[in-house]
C-alpha cells in the first residue's frame, strides 16, 4: 500500500445490490427485510461499516416494484443520521443491478470515477470490521481491488453433468471461497461489467467482472463466519452470532 492515500483514495462508497426476492428462502419478504432482534437483515448488514472513517455514502440498489424500501430508507435515516444513505433501482440479474448502480453514483451524484466502491451483499450482516479494514488497506498504487475469501478447507467433489453422482475430487490446492465486501475502483468496474455484458461473460461477482477483462484482484483472508443468507437454516447461525460478545466486538 502506498505510504499515504489521496483524498479520493480514504473516501470509499458501499454499495449494496438488494433487488432480489430470495426464492429460496421460502420467505413472506425478501430476505433483506426479514427481522432479527426488532431489526432487519439490511438494518445488521449496513451497521457493520458506519464505523469506518473512510464510508463516504452508502447505495442501495433496489427492485422498482420493492414495496418494503420506502418505509425502511425513513428509517435509515433516523437510524444513521451520520451516514448518507441514497438509492436508485435495480436490474434483472445482480450483474445489472451492481452495473446500475454505480452509472447512478457517476451520473446522478458525480462521484470520482476513481473512488473506491465496496460491494456488499445485502445477505451478509456477520461480516467482520476488522476485516473490512484489511480489505481497505489493500488500497494503492497499481492494485485493481480486492475481495474477502477464505480458503477451501473440506474435500471438493465434482459430479456429473445434471445428476448428483460424484465424477471426481477436485485439488482444494489455491480453491478460496468468495465473498463480500469486494473492492474497486468505480469507473473500473462500471467498465469491466459493460465489457462483460456485451461478450455475453458469465457474471457471478464484481471479481469475475474484472476477470473477463484480464484485470486480476487480490485475495483477502476474511473470517468462515461472514456467511450469505441463502436458505433458512441460516438464520439460526446468523441469529447466534449477532448476540455474540466476542463477535460485536
Amino acid at each position: 500500500m502506498s505510504a499515504s492515500l489521496s483524498s479520493v483514495d480514504e473516501a470509499v462508497w458501499l454499495v449494496i445490490p438488494a433487488s432480489g426476492v430470495g426464492k429460496r428462502m421460502s420467505a413472506e419478504c425478501p430476505k433483506q427485510y426479514l427481522k432479527l432482534h426488532d431489526k432487519t437483515i439490511l438494518e445488521h448488514t449496513i451497521s457493520r461499516f458506519v464505523q469506518l472513517s473512510q464510508l463516504q455514502g452508502v447505495l442501495i440498489v433496489v427492485s422498482e416494484a420493492d414495496e418494503y424500501w420506502p418505509d425502511l430508507q425513513t428509517t435509515l435515516k433516523s437510524t444513521f443520521p451520520n451516514i448518507l444513505i441514497i438509492s436508485c433501482f435495480g436490474g434483472a440479474e445482480r450483474s445489472d443491478t451492481v452495473a446500475n448502480g454505480l452509472r447512478y453514483l457517476i451520473q446522478e451524484q458525480q462521484i470520482s470515477p476513481d473512488s473506491w466502491v465496496m460491494v456488499h451483499d445485502a445477505g451478509r450482516p456477520c461480516v467482520r470490521l476488522g476485516d473490512i479494514q484489511s480489505l481497505l488497506a489493500i488500497r494503492g498504487a497499481g492494485v485493481v481491488g480486492g475481495i474477502l475469501a477464505t480458503p477451501v478447507r473440506d474435500t471438493m467433489k465434482r459430479s456429473e453433468a445434471n445428476t448428483k453422482q460424484i465424477s471426481h475430487t477436485e485439488s482444494r490446492e489455491n480453491l478460496w471461497h468468495a465473498q463480500t465486501p469486494q473492492l474497486f475502483r468505480l469507473a473500473e468496474l462500471h467498465d469491466a461489467l459493460h465489457q462483460a455484458e456485451l461478450v455475453n461473460a458469465v457474471i457471478t461477482d464484481e471479481a469475475s467482472a474484472m476477470e473477463a477483462v484480464a484485470k486480476s484482484a487480490l485475495l483477502v483472508e476474511g473470517s468462515a463466519d461472514n456467511i450469505k443468507l441463502t436458505q433458512p437454516s441460516d438464520l439460526g447461525f446468523i441469529d447466534y452470532l449477532l448476540t455474540t460478545k466476542d463477535f460485536m466486538e
